[in-house]
């Protein structure tokens, strides 16, 4: 059996990969305090805090465990999971459903909560933020905040797409606070958490202590505000917490995948005021900044990786943080278990992570243009707002393929036609999905699109 420092290693380069398989939010909340007990080749035991963490992991990542524990030795475990009897022995039992094969917690503890008042995780800071010209006006807007709560910049908006730092940049707000006003009451929560708690709260009739654990913050963060989009009853209430906050002069940070006026079914007069402060945007990072990212995340893992690896792995992904890292997790772990590392063995081992990247190569004129081409219409009718038969078909086949071969968001796709919103994209994307199902000529003419789309890439 391993002794504590190899399995303390071990669990260290299963996390990192875990980081590129579930959200920051998810990690950090589920994962931050695991302990890896022990480890076998058949068999991996893990410590969890108590039977809440234990039982959400069983029923929800056992799977993305396991996939996380393969990818690093190469073998197939058993998962074990545990709380130290201690722990258990003093634990109050939670209720737990389970429907149609999906399980989640009927209500969230709020005891677990105040356990962990801020939300806060040390792994992430301003000292581990790589800066570059993709996110500068960000980083630097979030230390403006950070360094005078209240009075800069309230509310801040942070969006952009998936895996491009939000949570980061949030969390190292949240922890300059903390350690610059120890005592300032700082809360970190996802949208989703605030959700349940606020669903959680009416459930049990303790509406008060959940008001008093936000309304009375000196910094709040909200993780994915649009998950509060089409929720009229949690709106009212984050609306209600946001005047309370503002009014106290305390600072307000959110974040989102986009603007506050994309945000599709959220009240207007949380749109005014979530664009009342300032609002900024993270990109995808530039080679040079994806480079001096893996510099930093491969001195953490404390494995040498070789600089033309390094710059290999940053020409080839750029739309995601997280997938780039999760690339030099997969890079570590092979060094580590075999050592020397050549590039046509970093090809094999990305393989699927630079098919995915591969879409990105694909532009949305360049679908557009073959699509219109195809149906002898003109390209601008792929953006207009005319409505006739004729354009209708071809704009929605363009649509659906450029959700088939991009890696962009149905509200950037909107955007791209026309400013539509995310729901015409999504009912184009269905529709051509049944008729290519009910019509076999039309859907031979999509796939023919595809494939010389695919070669002109």
């Amino acid at each position: 059996m391993p002794h504590s420092d190899q399995l303390e290693s071990l669990w260290t380069l299963v996390s990192q990969h875990l980081r590129t398989s579930v959200s920051d939010d998810a990690f950090i909340r589920w994962f931050s305090a695991v302990q890896l007990a022990a480890a076998s080749d058949q068999a991996v035991h893990l410590l969890v805090p108590d039977t809440i963490h234990q039982l959400w992991i069983e029923m929800n990542y056992v799977p993305v465990l396991q996939a996380a524990f393969g990818a690093v030795t190469g073998m197939e475990h058993d998962i074990k999971i545990t709380v130290p009897a201690a722990t258990a022995n003093n634990e109050v039992a939670v209720a737990v459903t389970a429907e149609a094969g999906h399980a989640a917690p009927r209500v969230q503890v709020m005891e677990e909560v105040e356990d962990h008042p801020d939300g806060l995780s040390q792994a992430m800071t301003f000292d581990n933020f790589i800066v570059g010209s993709a996110n500068r006006f960000a980083h630097a807007a979030a230390s403006s905040v950070s360094e005078k709560p209240g009075r800069t910049y309230n509310p801040l908006f942070v969006f952009g797409g998936s895996g491009l730092g939000k949570t980061h940049l949030m969390q190292a707000i949240g922890s300059r606070v903390r350690e610059i006003k120890p005592r300032a009451r700082v809360v970190y929560s996802s949208c989703e958490e605030f959700v349940n708690q606020y669903v959680h709260a009416i459930q049990t009739n303790s509406l008060t202590r959940f008001r008093k654990r936000f309304r009375q913050a000196d910094v709040l963060l909200i993780d994915d505000i649009q998950f509060i989009a089409g929720k009229m009853k949690t709106q009212e209430e984050f609306f209600h917490t946001f005047n309370a906050l503002l009014e106290g002069h305390k600072q307000i940070v959110l974040s989102s995948d986009c603007p506050p006026g994309e945000i599709k079914d959220l009240e207007n007069r949380l749109v005014t005021r979530f664009e009342w402060g300032h609002t900024t945007e993270l990109m995808p990072p530039d080679e040079v900044m994806r480079v001096a990212i893996l510099r930093q995340r491969a001195a953490s893992l404390d494995v040498e990786v070789p600089s033309h690896l390094l710059e290999f792995i940053a020409s080839k992904i750029s739309s995601s943080i997280r997938r780039l890292q999760g690339a030099l997790v997969r890079v570590s772990s092979w060094i580590s278990l075999h050592g020397e590392m050549t590039q046509q063995n970093a090809e094999e081992l990305l393989r699927d992570l630079l098919a995915q990247e591969a879409k990105n190569v694909m532009t949305i004129e360049r679908i557009q243009q073959g699509v219109a081409h195809n149906f002898d219409v003109r390209l601008g009718d792929m953006v207009s707002r005319k409505r006739p038969a004729a354009l209708v078909l071809p704009r929605q086949i363009a649509m659906y393929l450029a959700r088939e071969l991009t890696c962009l968001s149905y509200q950037d796709l909107g955007t791209a036609f026309g400013g539509r919103d995310h729901g015409t994209i999504m009912h184009a994307c269905r529709s051509i999905e049944k008729k290519m199902k009910a019509d076999e000529n039309l859907r031979i003419r999509i796939q023919a699109i595809e494939t010389q789309l695919k070669r002109s890439a």
